[in-house]
């Protein structure tokens, strides 16, 4: 076989693999729990490698390391890392809500998601004329639902500058650009003044902080008094055990997957924001009965992983996929693993939610 005739072979192969996976096969959010995205735009061919190895040796490290480094303040540039690697993937597999939603029956993931959302914006009592802060918005699905069921004004903020670009463009054909704000920034230094925001909330995005009152703090300094301000999270339970080896492992395969320091415990959420001077008025596991089970929708068959790693093998061999992305396949599909046991034995739960308000001035 010639040059000529082996370049058209593998364009021809290349081509039907895409179709097969893309088309065919239909997008995760629709099909399966498959998070793998083959374009990867903005790492580039050459850096997808290099982000994961940064992100990986990071997270492998002792937890004494890794809280000495987020005290030195590199856990922003880590976390910062870990969305520009995983940013397209997450979108293509996972939608524009990088968060998991309480199960409900009858309910497709991609309809509990957004009553799940739209629940976000009732508990806060967003409304029309009202200037709301999305801290750690991500890549804006929630924003755009809570904007759309309220009427409110949103404001977001997020530490990765192509999460900005991401947001606005998807903002911008959803028509709602006029009342989706996306400002890139740290959420445990927010470029606003104080007292400038209606109300405020966080959909598992505050786990990414080294230290939980960094945030709350400042998400408190923002708030007008008498605002409120709601918060789900991931962490582990009163099942947890540390003398556990498994436990123990799925912890910290979680924690690695999901680029966090380190889970906090179920009852440090209420405990903070009320060190911090709000007023907790509720708290509760949302994940609970009667909600089902959340982590069903990371669940892979085995047959699904080969065929998944399979294909991304041959596309990375073609150069259709960058180098690295056999790699970050690797390290979701675990992260995915860890969580689905820590779910099932109930260690663990991502919808950990507390509700709080900004006392009022008292005259």
């Amino acid at each position: 076989m010639d040059l000529s005739t082996a370049m058209w072979t593998a364009a021809v192969l290349g081509a039907a693999a895409v179709y097969w996976f893309v088309w065919v096969m239909g997008s995760a959010e629709v099909k399966g729990k498959r998070a793998v995205n083959l374009t990867t735009g903005f790492i580039g061919r050459d850096k997808a490698q290099e982000k994961h190895n940064q992100v990986w040796s990071f997270f492998v490290r002792s937890k004494e390391d890794i809280a000495a480094a987020s005290d030195e303040d590199k856990m922003p540039s880590i976390v910062e890392t870990y969305y520009d690697l995983v940013t397209d993937i997450y979108e293509w597999g996972w939608g524009q809500s990088f968060h998991l939603s309480p199960s409900l029956p009858g309910r497709s993931h991609r309809e509990a998601t957004r009553i799940y959302e739209e629940r976000v914006a009732d508990a806060i009592a967003a409304r029309p004329g009202q200037r709301i802060i999305d801290v750690g918005c991500g890549v804006g699905g929630p924003m755009r639902t809570i904007a759309a069921h309220s009427g409110a004004d949103i404001v977001g903020i997020t530490i990765c500058d192509y999460q900005v670009s991401r947001a606005r463009e998807h903002n911008r054909k959803a028509g709602l650009d006029r009342r989706c704000e996306v400002v890139r920034g740290n959420f445990l230094e927010m470029p606003f003044p104080e007292a400038s925001f209606d109300g405020a909330y966080s959909v598992q995005a505050i786990c990414h902080a080294p230290r939980l009152e960094d945030v709350y703090r400042e998400v408190f300094r923002v708030l007008k008094p008498g605002a409120l301000f709601v918060t789900d999270d991931w962490v582990t339970t009163a099942l947890y055990r540390p003398d556990d080896p498994r436990h123990v492992e799925a912890i910290r395969g979680t924690e690695r997957g999901g680029a966090l320091a380190t889970l906090r415990a179920q009852h440090e959420l209420a405990a903070t924001a009320r060190q911090v001077g709000f007023e907790v008025l509720e708290e509760r596991d949302l994940a609970l009965p009667p909600a089902e089970p959340w982590w069903t929708r990371l669940k892979m068959s085995r047959l699904a992983y080969w065929r998944n790693h399979l294909l991304i093998s041959v596309l990375a061999v073609l150069r259709i996929a960058p180098k690295g992305m056999v790699e970050v396949h690797e390290m979701l599909c675990e992260a995915a693993a860890h969580m689905s046991y820590a779910g099932e034995t109930g260690i663990f739960t991502p919808l950990q939610m507390i509700l709080c308000r900004k006392p009022s001035i008292k005259p």
